[in-house]
């Protein structure tokens, strides 16, 4: 009996580490659509019209983010300088999403059609 909880107590503490480097490998790769906004304002700033409140609110340090018209969520960038570039744009940006996180690729401006 003893002898059972030790091994299932090892067993435990090896998938305790095993699962985090699985979830990360769960990462989905792929691109999304919409605005770049202030965390602060989030989907109220997702317009052209924000773009100079959006850029106040980075200077005061609110993270920069992705509100995506598919799905109408927020979503965190990983690469601010980048995001800083497109600040109050319509935009796709590619990368891979963990969660709420895009760790990205890249980022472009919407084409205008």
């Amino acid at each position: 009996m003893k002898r059972s909880l030790i091994i299932l107590a090892s067993l435990l503490a090896i998938a305790a580490l095993i699962l985090p480097v699985a979830a990360k490998a769960a990462s989905t790769a792929g691109s999304w659509n919409g605005w770049i906004t202030d965390a602060s304002c989030g989907a109220r700033g997702a317009n052209a019209a924000h773009k100079a409140c959006a850029e106040k609110c980075a200077k005061d340090g609110s993270k920069l983010v992705l509100y995506n018209t598919g799905d109408q969520k927020i979503y965190r960038l990983d690469k601010q300088d980048v995001a800083k570039q497109h600040v109050g744009e319509e935009v796709t940006v590619t990368g891979k999403v963990d969660g709420n996180t895009i760790a990205v690729d890249s980022i472009a401006a919407k084409k205008a059609s």
